[in-house]
């Protein structure tokens, strides 16, 4: 924000920095590529700031308005919006030309045409040796390259690392390719290992200019499936069997598969369903879905009191919601079938023979007892902690309300 008197501008031009302008239907998008500070503006309003970037001052911009509309606006406030977003530029601030965006070359490489055609040749190579040879399909059986649980565990870790890398840094050079500084962040959740990326300024870009950096990441993982499946059929031993390298490989692309498959689980905020919400134009479309079957079980169990009123919510959400509910429903049916199909027999058949080999009637090596005992507690050990968190969270909320039942 800048330090000057917002009454006092109105009889001068204000200074304002480099702004982007994206109309789209009764509303226009405005903001700071710089900066990633961006806003939402009636028509009339984004009038406004666009003869006050021109050199209007703030009284020529009103009389414009009420000219143009027959009404007055409250110039101070929109003064102030203007200086909140960081719009407007301090008189010792420099207007010099923004600064390139960095892998915008690297970015437009990775999505033209010759990359889409090589990209193409790539999983059309993967299917066709799939079809050839189904032990190169993904299946949960590809998972046991070895007897040891551990190493299994560590090779899914490890792998699962660079790809989401790869996931998240596809979303972003998409992004770069359009001029936008998207970012890459790091974090974590609970133990587990969060790569997240930044692409505030797609608000600002042509509606269909979004898709492919939405969509970039489920590329990625689409690339990386179909590389392990040529790679385990290049490493092929000399009698034609699959080698150690490439079983590693499909154990890895197995993992990959599900990865793809989760995209479909809409009751999530996935890839697909920003795309979703891209195309249909939706504000909020997974909070309004939530409440419209919230309210049709209400209404099924005859609870008039429970049902929420549905005229606070954007139209557009309300008018979509009324389908896109069912298939948050369908993204709990894939998640079950998932699990039933691919996860469950994975993880039987690990924890099974994990805790089996306590029970063997025969003598059991002591690696393998020992692998037995790290995969148990590198598996459950994050769990019950996590439960036990959970649990003394819980535990402390609800001696805090007796006490202010108390009180």
């Amino acid at each position: 924000m800048t330090d000057v008197d917002v009454p006092a501008r109105h009889d001068r031009p204000l200074a304002l920095h480099e702004l982007v302008y994206l109309e789209d239907g009764d509303e226009v998008t405005i903001g700071r590529p710089d900066t990633d500070s961006y806003a939402v503006f009636p028509v009339d309003g984004a009038a406004i700031v666009r003869r006050l970037a021109a050199g209007e001052t703030p009284e020529q911009a009103q009389r414009w308005y009420e000219a143009e509309y027959g009404e007055s606006t409250d110039m101070d406030h929109l003064i102030g919006a203007l200086d909140e977003l960081g719009f407007l530029r301090a008189p010792e601030e420099s207007a010099g030309p923004v600064a390139p965006v960095r892998w915008r070359r690297l970015g437009a490489a990775l999505f033209s045409p010759v990359a889409f055609a090589l990209y193409a040749a790539v999983v059309c190579w993967a299917v066709v040796l799939a079809v050839v040879d189904p032990a190169l399909a993904p299946s949960y059986r590809n998972l046991f390259f070895t007897d040891y649980f551990t190493v299994i565990e560590i090779v899914l870790i490890v792998a699962a690392v660079p790809q989401l890398v790869l996931h998240e840094g596809f979303h972003a050079l998409a992004g770069r390719r359009l001029g936008l500084r998207s970012r890459l962040r790091f974090g974590r959740r609970l133990y587990f290992l969060v790569v997240e990326t930044s692409l505030d300024g797609l608000v600002a870009v042509p509606r269909g200019k979004r898709y492919l950096p939405i969509l970039a990441g489920m590329l990625a993982d689409v690339l990386v499936l179909a590389g392990l499946i040529i790679a385990a059929d290049l490493t092929r031993g000399a009698d034609g069997g699959l080698s150690q390298v490439g079983r590693i490989c499909l154990c890895v692309a197995y993992a990959t598969t599900l990865r793809l498959v989760w995209q479909f689980f809409l009751y999530l905020r996935t890839d697909l369903y920003v795309l979703i919400s891209t195309v249909l134009r939706c504000v909020d479309l997974h909070e309004t879905a939530k409440r419209t079957m919230r309210n049709r079980v209400n209404r099924l169990l005859g609870r008039a009191d429970r049902l929420l009123d549905e005229s606070e919510w954007h139209p557009v959400d309300r008018r979509v919601a009324r389908w896109y509910s069912w298939l948050m429903v369908g993204g709990y049916t894939v998640s079950l079938t998932t699990f039933a199909v691919a996860i469950g027999p994975a993880a039987y058949h690990l924890f099974s023979g994990a805790i089996g080999r306590f029970f063997a009637t025969g003598a059991v090596p002591a690696r393998e007892l020992l692998d037995s005992v790290v995969f148990l507690v590198v598996t459950l050990g994050p769990l019950a902690v996590a439960g036990w968190l959970a649990v003394r969270e819980r535990r402390r909320r609800a001696r805090t309300r007796y006490r202010h039942v108390i009180a």
